[in-house]
């Protein structure tokens, strides 16, 4: 294995993992910062009132991006199995 091969690979990997991580942390993110400023408009300083829209949020994220989610990882690792010859020459 060269160090270009290793690279692609390894290039590939970080694509895809930040394509199917991508949707749920943003989601969080803006999520997080609207109910932050929620909570310091009204000055509510309470945990669950940040935690519990955020959970729900991430949740109804991968739910509704799970086919897509999966679609990337199954053709990633079908082409990635599929190669399996080519990588051992």
């Amino acid at each position: 294995m060269s160090p270009e091969f290793v690279r692609g690979i390894s290039e590939e990997v970080f694509k895809i993992t930040m394509l199917v991580a991508g949707p749920p942390l943003l989601t969080g993110l803006v999520v997080g910062v609207l109910v932050g400023f929620f909570q310091t408009v009204t000055q509510i300083q309470e945990f669950t009132l940040t935690f519990v829209p955020k959970m729900l949020a991430v949740f109804i994220c991968i739910f509704l991006m799970m086919p897509w989610m999966l679609g990337k990882l199954m053709s990633f690792t079908t082409n990635l199995i599929e190669q399996i010859p080519n990588y051992i020459k």
